[in-house]
């Protein structure tokens, strides 16, 4: 059963952006663990992306705000964050050269340069960052393999009433399995053979999870998803992952380091939303793609 894909936000434009949330947040933009991102950081990328006015004018055609561009730079943020942690401790090392041979095979830096909203030391990180999180994920992904109990929903409240139901256990939620055309248990999910299924949420939690999510937020169906077994070390097929393109190891990658961000917590300056852990990404409050219940203690 395919689950789809949970659709990226597309970065935009915006203007200058200044302010705090709170006595706890003045002057930050968001906290990854103790590690504070400044809001002049965030001010200093923008202003950078305003700069390049035919990006912006395009960007802006297709209905672009101020509020979406201010969050993908502090999602970026987040994730190198993230990623920086988990390259220290697997020991995963990006070169300078590694950089300079990606930057040349995509054209050159000039090139990259003109296409992108950022500056050129805040490419070569992105860069970084994806060359990082293409390595974790090819350490990763050929022997992990999630099971999970999937019922289908058509809105939201449903799905998050079905995934407290899920997650409370019982005969009630044996109940949700009793029609097949809309639930099916024991559903088995190998990130090599399923690198679109592989960079949702599904992987990003340990077993005993329940999501509730909505795979395509351009369609009415949500899933939900109770994880019965998480396991990495698998059998799979070789020629599976060499056939992966480099952006999908990285956005593999990128949801792996999910659970480092579940661990030492994501706290955001309300002037920017909120964190989504379906879609990995800061997103304005009330529009998180869906919600992940805990495992049970016990």
């Amino acid at each position: 059963m395919q689950v789809g894909r949970v659709a990226a936000a597309v970065a935009v434009i915006g203007a200058v952006i200044s302010g705090c949330g709170g006595p706890i947040q003045a002057g930050t933009a968001v906290f990854v663990g103790d590690n504070a991102v400044p809001i002049e950081r965030v001010q200093s990328q923008l202003d950078t992306a305003l700069a390049k006015k035919d990006l912006i004018a395009q960007i802006t055609a297709q209905g672009g705000t101020t509020a979406d561009l201010a969050r993908s730079i502090v999602t970026r943020a987040v994730l190198h964050d993230l990623l920086d942690r988990r390259a220290a401790q697997d020991g995963i090392v990006v070169t300078d050269a590694q950089i300079d041979a990606y930057i040349a095979e995509n054209g050159g830096i000039d090139a990259l340069l003109d296409g992108s909203l950022f500056d050129q030391p805040t490419l070569r990180q992105i860069v970084r960052d994806d060359l990082i999180a293409a390595q974790l994920a090819q350490r990763e992904i050929g022997g992990l393999v999630v099971t999970a109990d999937l019922v289908a929903a058509t809105s939201r409240a449903d799905a998050e009433s079905a995934a407290a139901t899920l997650q409370a256990g019982g005969p009630q939620a044996d109940a949700l399995f009793d029609d097949p055309r809309t639930a099916r248990r024991d559903q088995t999910f190998a990130a090599a053979a399923s690198p679109e299924n592989a960079r949702t949420v599904l992987f990003g939690v340990p077993a005993g999870s329940v999501i509730a999510f909505q795979p395509n937020p351009g369609q009415s169906q949500w899933i939900v998803a109770r994880i019965t077994d998480r396991r990495t070390d698998a059998p799979s097929d070789p020629e599976a992952l060499s056939g992966m393109s480099q952006s999908q190891l990285a956005a593999i990658g990128e949801r792996l380091v999910q659970p480092t961000a579940d661990t030492i917590g994501i706290r955001v300056n309300p002037r920017y939303g909120v964190w989504d852990p379906v879609q990995l990404r800061i997103v304005a409050d009330g529009q998180q793609a869906g919600s992940v219940l805990p495992p049970v203690a016990g």
